[in-house]
């Protein structure tokens, strides 16, 4: 039930409301639920993108989630950023040691723990189907969205570039004729505040606009008891926005966006010695509000991008065009050591620093070209495909600072990177619906991808690995290395190919397997202070998965349930810290994965949603001879070479959590015409975690479980919602990542937050 609505509004009353809306930094709030319905609820179709084109999920021979509007809406309440959906499907784990700026992901295990800023992910993310492939744009906010959709495994022959994990795709909502927006005011503890609107309809016949914008900030809640330059931390102000263009002609489309992202917070921050020695607990008496740091902490970030996406309809086939560009500069500064003074200084601060340790890394200018073009046939006949081409250009600078906190936070290193990635491919698939039951599809995928790395400048005065006294340049640096060169121009060529098949049991239930290949080009690790020029070489995995879609109970539940099975040749991982506090780039002979997921949908009652996601994970690296530098305030479980180095060999991947579980219950009823009240509960769990390649207690990080609860009034048939919320309603504390350097340094988990929101659509 719904208010009647125009179906266009005057194209100047609507760009007046566009430019009425951008400079107040709103965004579209998620869709508020409707009024419980009177006949029996059932669920609806699910139709993704998951192959390039619509499809009903329950079709797809992929392992496949979506999320939804309404769920969206729920868990970015608190104002998070996009680590809040971490858990909230099977298999998916994301985390940062840089906070808002930089997440990382993970599938089934398979990620990539490397904090570099030129280095690359095994799970791709797909932002209006323009791929982001530096870790800084991975974390552009998400607002005004259709849906999200996670895709498990390799998607290589028909997805951008570096799929070999996965893919997480998001897809924002498009302009229509039909004049709609929102708005929503959300207010939280530490004076959080989360404002989203949008506005959208047409501008001509042919012509319609959406504007959507985001608005989130919170305070510091954290307090510097130490008098240094920071007087408080955790807090951020950012905003963000989207401007897109439709035009809709008899055989044409044209779909114009312009985005762009500015953030101004503080940087992940590090708390120095908070994990007692001999356990992964928190040391007796810790205190999540304080901290004591002589350091600089910040993190600024400004990003834009804009795409075109084209359609041709030429009778039997469609052709496509997507061309994207995006750009980025940041900038993120901690006191890594995460206290103040120095282990020769009568107080060291939270117990004993090592040595001082501040830096900033930042990429002062960046740009990413993208160009596809694919051509897709809609035959009537059971012979169907689809084929293009995919260019990607990528050109940027990274810079690394370091400072001397013991001397006024004085500079004492700097240097500066260029790195260019230049790719192609070709790629084309094939569909078959070989009898009435039985569909079979096939992919090929050819990529030619090119790194080249330069260091344009390079000083350092404090930890230098010149022999000579003094400052270390460039041109001492380059003496370190056997070659004599700093650059490295890696090129690596690769045939990627999938081949899966559905098979229809009856119109309700569907049986698939699907197996397929994936590959990440090489990486690059620039010579520094602690570190040699490295690369590692590319990865390859081999994945096969088999698993069952159903709807249930005349739809009113849709499970969906598989198991997997990877393999990882030569799996780039990095090993971080230890006692030399070196950063090293290493291939791994081999890795495997295997396990299973499971995604349920269900009315339990006509009033009563629950949806359950449920994934394990079994992880393994194998190589006898891989071994890594450990730290030497840790209890570390593994055996040791002659050298006192870690062996990995039968370890899991890091930040790969073996169980992964969520559940969420709407429960609502009607009070009123057109009115509802409803409760909504939304719970993620996951299993322990390591946070290095070495296995030890206290960089163990212990399981977790965060819930959030909503309560909610809806009136004037849903257009309408007040709610009280609250996420990490438990206040869970928990150790979620480490710094190794000789003493047992972490960063934690976000604290509970609640408050009130009011949202309203038109």
């Amino acid at each position: 039930m719904s208010r009647v609505r125009p179906a266009a509004a005057r194209p100047h009353r609507l760009a007046f409301a566009i430019a009425a809306l951008l400079p107040f930094g709103t965004a579209l709030a998620q869709e508020t639920p409707a009024p419980v319905a009177t006949e029996a609820s059932t669920l609806d179709t699910v139709e993704v993108t998951a192959q390039r084109k619509v499809e009903n999920i329950q079709d797809v021979p992929v392992s496949i989630s979506t999320i939804n509007g309404e769920q969206l809406g729920v868990l970015a309440s608190g104002g998070t950023d996009i680590r809040f959906l971490s858990g909230r499907v099977p298999s998916l784990n994301i985390e940062s040691s840089f906070g808002r700026a930089f997440p990382r992901f993970y599938i089934r295990g398979y990620g990539n723990t490397d904090f570099r800023l030129n280095t690359s992910q095994p799970v791709s993310l797909v932002y209006d189907d323009v791929v982001q492939e530096n870790p800084i744009l991975k974390g552009f906010p998400l607002f005004d969205l259709e849906q999200i959709e996670v895709l498990r495994g390799p998607q290589g022959s028909l997805f951008g570039r570096n799929t070999p994990a996965g893919v997480v795709k998001f897809e924002s909502a498009k302009p229509s004729q039909e004049t709609s927006g929102y708005g929503k005011v959300g207010v939280g503890s530490d004076n959080m505040w989360n404002v989203e609107g949008a506005v959208g309809g047409a501008l001509s016949e042919r012509w319609s606009a959406r504007a959507s914008m985001l608005y989130q900030r919170r305070e510091d809640w954290v307090e510097n008891t130490y008098p240094g330059p920071s007087d408080g931390f955790e807090g951020y102000d950012e905003s963000a926005g989207r401007v897109q263009f439709l035009y809709e002609g008899d055989a044409f489309e044209a779909l114009l966006n312009a985005h762009a992202r500015k953030l101004n917070g503080t940087a992940r921050l590090f708390r120095a010695n908070i994990i007692e020695p001999g356990t992964n607990n928190f040391v007796p008496g810790f205190d999540e509000d304080k901290v004591s740091q002589d350091g600089l902490n910040y993190s600024e970030l400004e990003s834009q991008g804009a795409s075109a996406r084209l359609r041709w309809e030429l009778g039997d086939y469609t052709l496509h065009s997507i061309t994207g560009y995006e750009s980025v500069e940041t900038i993120n500064r901690g006191d890594i050591d995460g206290g103040y003074g120095a282990v020769f200084l009568p107080d060291s601060g939270p117990g004993v620093i090592p040595f001082a340790s501040e830096t900033a890394d930042g990429i002062p200018d960046h740009s990413q070209w993208t160009q596809e073009l694919r051509i897709e046939s809609a035959f009537d006949g059971p012979w169907n495909w689809q084929a293009g081409v995919f260019y990607f250009k990528e050109d940027y600078r990274v810079e690394s600072f370091s400072y001397d906190s013991l001397n006024n936070s004085a500079q004492d290193g700097y240097q500066r990177i260029r790195q260019t990635n230049d790719a192609w491919a070709v790629f084309g698939a094939v569909t078959w619906q070989a009898t009435d039951r039985l569909e079979l599809r096939g992919g090929l995928r050819y990529t030619v991808d090119e790194k080249e790395l330069t260091v344009e400048d390079y000083w350092n005065t404090g930890f230098a690995p010149c022999v000579l006294a003094g400052k270390c340049t460039l041109a001492q640096l380059t003496a370190l290395e056997p070659d004599g060169d700093l650059s490295a121009s890696p090129e690596d060529k690769k045939f990627n190919w999938d081949l899966a098949a559905t098979y229809a049991v009856n119109d309700d239930v569907n049986l698939y397997a699907r197996a397929a290949t994936g590959f990440r080009g090489s990486s690059i690790q620039s010579a520094g202070a602690f570190n040699a020029k490295s690369v590692a070489g590319p990865e390859t995995v081999t994945s096969f998965e088999t698993g069952v879609k159903a709807d249930l109970w005349d739809k009113r539940a849709r499970l969906s349930a598989g198991v997997f099975y990877y393999r990882v040749k030569d799996q780039q991982l990095t090993a971080v810290g230890g006692a030399a506090n070196a950063n090293i780039l290493l291939n791994a002979e081999e890795s495997v994965g295997q396990g299973f997921e499971l995604d349920l949908q269900a009315y339990v009652t006509d009033n009563l949603l629950v949806t359950l996601g449920s994934s394990y994970n079994d992880t393994e690296i194998k190589d006898d001879d891989l071994a890594v530098a450990v730290c030497a305030a840790c209890t570390v479980t593994d055996p040791r070479n002659a050298g006192g180095l870690a062996l990995i060999d039968g370890n899991r991947l890091p930040q790969a959590p073996e169980w992964v579980h969520n559940l969420t219950a709407r429960y609502g009823f009607a009070v009123g015409e057109g009115s509802e009240l409803y409760v909504y509960t939304d719970w993620a769990y996951r299993s322990e975690v390591n946070f290095f390649l070495y296995d030890s207690v206290e960089f163990t990080g212990k399981s977790s479980l965060e819930g959030g609860l909503r309560v909610g009034y809806g009136w004037g048939y849903g257009d309408y919602e007040v709610a009280l919320f609250g996420r990490n309603i438990t206040d869970q504390r928990r150790i979620v990542g480490g710094i190794d350097f000789n003493n047992l340094t972490g960063f934690i988990n976000e604290p509970r937050t609640v408050g009130v929101e009011f949202s309203a659509k038109f």
